[in-house]
């Protein structure tokens, strides 16, 4: 799949810019949650496979420390996990990304807490969001993993 930032994701891209790490890893997870019925089937192997050689870094860690390796990818810390995860297609990085969802879904990964509310900022965000079609969605978060690292 080839992607361009279109003008209708583009104020979304700029918006999440703003937000801090936190938020931004809680946006993705419940973006993922919108989203997950409608990302079958799996990606072709040559995509699937690094982006799962560089999830599986995540399951040898903690949960604390999974956490901090989420956060060092946004914010483009040089560590191991990190450098992987650069080294990565734009499809392969986003593939990492909902591995991680799939992860938290399931409890091998640290989950966002069940009580935890996103910002009153993220409002209109999450409006130009659910505005997007589905492809305008999936270019959306392959532009936004694109500028983690």
């Amino acid at each position: 799949m080839t992607y361009t930032a279109d003008e209708a994701t583009k104020p979304a891209l700029e918006s999440f810019k703003q937000f801090d790490v936190d938020t931004q890893l809680a946006l993705l997870w419940f973006g993922y949650l919108d989203l997950k019925e409608q990302l079958k089937p799996a990606p072709p192997e040559r995509i699937e496979v690094p982006a799962k050689a560089v999830f599986d870094r995540f399951l040898d860690l903690s949960k604390e420390e999974q956490l901090q390796a989420q956060r060092d990818i946004i914010n483009g810390a040089a560590n191991e996990i990190s450098q992987a995860y650069n080294a990565l297609s734009a499809n392969a990085r986003l593939d990492v990304w909902l591995l991680l969802a799939e992860g938290m879904d399931n409890g091998t990964i640290i989950q966002v807490p069940s009580d935890y509310q996103l910002p009153g900022e993220t409002d209109e965000f999450v409006a130009l969001v659910k505005n997007l079609e589905f492809e305008q969605r999936i270019n959306f978060m392959l532009s936004v993993v694109e500028t983690f690292g």
